[in-house]
């Protein structure tokens, strides 16, 4: 079982080399993971943006540009849009978001003349966080693409989140459905459709995981503060592999403290696409970019 995000580059690199569509790929972060990803065998990268900026921004940080394959595009909207056809026309494995913003990068994921969003599909963000307070490496979602997922599209969120614990070789996912309270509160949806998506899953409605809810965070991620709250026949509470947030909101913020005050780490990708795509923030570190392009590479075919 994988315990590290570093294991993920490793068994990433075991695929062979994916070809990785990088789109508006011009900064010295996203520049630095992609370089990074292709010395260690990750990655055959395209960059679809402005060679005269890629090729400033590899000079002042000792990038050799030789590495990438540049398509010239000044426009960044155009170079999402041929990143995108790359993918869709089977010339390239993972796409990656570059300098871009998130909004215009998943305008052209979903756009459905383009082809690479399957009509009546879900989208969601999943991401795996390494934290030193933790015992293990956590599958979350969603913290950046679904504002307030429905019942149906969390039983989806629930797969994409038990077959990223399942790359990390996990078989059977320990999936902890989050709520304000590990008590079951009838007002609360969250709490209502936690409890019913436990039920679910002990009917085996959900594959092959184990999941419990309503459980708040606290009960969820230590087994002491759930036997002090006398949660009792739970297997999930204080063991989690995954965590169902019930809204952005609540999943961002977990996702931001867990790095920035938790001195954690993560990789991220969007699932429900064709390929697996590569979406992190322009503010993230180039290991975190480094991390996602190695999950996202340990996902594709």
């Amino acid at each position: 079982m994988i315990q590290h995000l570093s294991d993920i580059v490793v068994e990433a690199r075991k695929k062979g080399r994916k070809r990785l569509a990088v789109a508006y790929g011009q900064d010295s972060h996203t520049l630095e993971a992609v370089y990074e990803a292709y010395k260690e065998g990750l990655v055959e990268p395209t960059l679809y943006g402005e060679r005269a900026v890629i090729e400033q921004v590899c000079a002042e940080n000792n990038i050799d540009i030789s590495v990438f394959n540049i398509v010239e595009e000044k426009n960044d909207v155009k170079c999402v849009q041929q990143a995108v056809a790359a993918v869709v026309a089977g010339n390239a494995d993972v796409l990656m978001k570059g300098l871009v913003s998130t909004d215009k990068y998943m305008r052209g994921i979903l756009n459905k003349d383009a082809g690479l969003f399957p009509p009546k599909g879900v989208l969601s963000h999943v991401s795996v966080v390494e934290m030193p307070s933790y015992h293990k490496l956590l599958v979350i979602s969603d913290v950046a693409v679904i504002p307030l997922p429905d019942f149906k599209q969390k039983t989806v969120q629930i797969g994409y989140l038990a077959r990223t614990a399942n790359l990390l070789g996990i078989t059977t996912p320990k999936i902890a459905c989050i709520a304000p309270s590990e008590q079951l509160l009838p007002s609360v949806i969250s709490s209502t459709e936690s409890a019913i998506l436990a039920k679910m899953g002990d009917r085996g409605q959900l594959g092959n995981i184990v999941i419990d809810g309503p459980l708040s965070i606290d009960v969820a991620l230590y087994k002491e503060v759930a036997e002090h709250k006398k949660v009792k026949g739970s297997s999930v509470a204080g063991d989690p592999d995954c965590l169902l947030f019930p809204n952005i909101e609540s999943g961002n913020v977990f996702f931001k403290a867990a790095t920035h005050f938790g001195g954690g780490e993560i990789a991220a990708m969007v699932m429900g696409t064709k390929v697996p795509c590569v979406l992190t923030s322009r503010g993230d570190t180039s290991k975190t970019k480094l991390y996602s392009i190695a999950l996202a590479c340990l996902a594709a075919k």
